[in-house]
């Protein structure tokens, strides 16, 4: 008999959890960059020539699918594990915001963009007429690590957080992370591409401030890429995430002026959908709608006048809780008036009734009252019940029913 056969159990189920709750493409992008190692290993191929980012064999043979061959190759098992474990909690965390085909297409935006820049700035520095840097030319550069430090970006300049930690060691100021994190793995090794992880955190400004929202199509576009037939066996996966996501505000993270407004991704949408996985430096002053509970919450104030007979309740109160009582789904004056007047009836009313009088169901005028707030009249009669025919208790009981 195996001793230890629970321990593995546990561990293998909590594998397959965290696992499963990776959504669609970020686990995708995991998969297939650790099969691709794999292969590489196997077959023993480690010069990476034909299929890294290299500035010169673009530009002479014009070798454009190395943008997006060279960041799905790595040259290490550190390299691939590395790149890996940074992107499953922030790619998870976008990809729920935004939806599989956002993210996949805001990925090969980012890989796209962050080749250029490095073309550019390459072409620049070897061939400029002062120093040539001939060596940036021919630096043969492969990983993800471009769009991760992008993604670094995005989510650090979104969060709200004044600090960041670097791997648990020490904080830095927020604003500078990401230039802290290029510095030290400069120096931790230098084997890595400079310029590669510097074009990553350029694209990721880049994006936040808004100079890429003109290539960012609206949600129209994603919905019928979903819609199509083709993409209905990926759809169906219980990983894959809509663009909609059931939330009709969870829009790509774009910076916005303060009183400019662009099409279908704003500063306001993007915070909303950000704040539920981000950290907040501080609390909103106005809490959301509740789809629960519709209309606009109130805070009343539990003080009231001690020279006021017992009897009688703060006129105050009914209007603090009502702002416009023609409006439906608030209640009525006549309604928050007995409610408030159920509350404070005096206790020696209750010692007037006869003992013998024991009443079965509940008084049609307290049924119709709480019908005419919107409640079903057969929860009302149960609820009633079962709080002994105090209206308050029966309200907080149907308020509960519907949370």
């Amino acid at each position: 008999m195996r001793p230890n056969i629970v321990t593995e159990a546990g561990v293998q189920t909590r594998v397959g959890q965290w696992w499963n709750a990776i959504p669609f493409l970020t686990s995708s992008v995991v998969v297939v960059c650790g099969v691709i190692y794999l292969i590489c290993l196997l077959t023993g191929y480690d010069t990476f020539y034909e299929v890294c980012f290299l500035p010169s064999a673009i530009i002479s043979r014009f070798q454009v699918y190395r943008f997006y061959t060279a960041i799905i190759f790595h040259g290490s098992l550190l390299h691939v594990l590395f790149n890996m474990m940074a992107l499953v909690p922030m790619g998870s965390e976008l990809e729920r915001i935004m939806g599989s085909v956002r993210l996949l297409y805001l990925t090969i935006l980012l890989a796209t963009t962050n080749a250029i820049l490095h073309l550019l700035i390459a072409s620049l520095a070897g061939y400029n007429p002062f120093y040539q840097y001939d060596h940036l030319m021919n630096e043969c550069a492969i990983g993800f690590s471009g769009i991760l430090f992008s993604m670094i970006v995005i989510e650090t300049s979104l969060s709200g957080v004044t600090s960041r930690s670097v791997f648990g060691l020490f904080n830095v100021p927020a604003k500078l992370y990401p230039w802290i994190l290029l510095i030290v793995f400069q120096l931790l090794m230098t084997n890595v591409s400079l310029l590669g992880h510097l074009c990553g955190i350029l694209s990721g400004f880049s994006y936040f401030y808004g100079l890429f929202n003109f290539l960012m199509p609206g949600s129209s576009f994603f919905t019928t890429i979903e819609s199509a037939s083709w993409m209905s066996s990926f759809v169906r996966r219980p990983k894959f995430i809509m663009c909609t996501g059931g939330n009709p505000s969870s829009y790509i993270p774009t910076y916005s002026a303060q009183n400019t407004t662009s099409s279908g991704f704003s500063t306001g949408n993007a915070w909303r959908s950000l704040s539920s996985w981000l950290p907040q430096r501080e609390a909103s002053n106005q809490s959301s709608e509740d789809s629960r509970f519709p209309g606009r919450g109130r805070t009343l104030s539990t003080t009231r006048d001690p020279t006021a007979p017992a009897g009688e309740t703060d006129p105050n109160l009914h209007a603090r809780l009502l702002e416009d009582s023609s409006s439906p789904d608030r209640l009525s004056d006549a309604t928050v008036n007995t409610i408030a007047d159920s509350r404070q009836v005096p206790i020696a009313n209750a010692a007037v009734l006869p003992q013998s009088q024991g009443r079965v169901t509940a008084p049609e005028e307290q049924i119709q009252k709480l019908v005419a707030m919107g409640f079903d009249r057969t929860q009302v009669e149960v609820a009633l019940a079962a709080a002994d025919d105090d209206l308050t208790v029966a309200v907080e009981i149907l308020m509960s029913q519907q949370a």
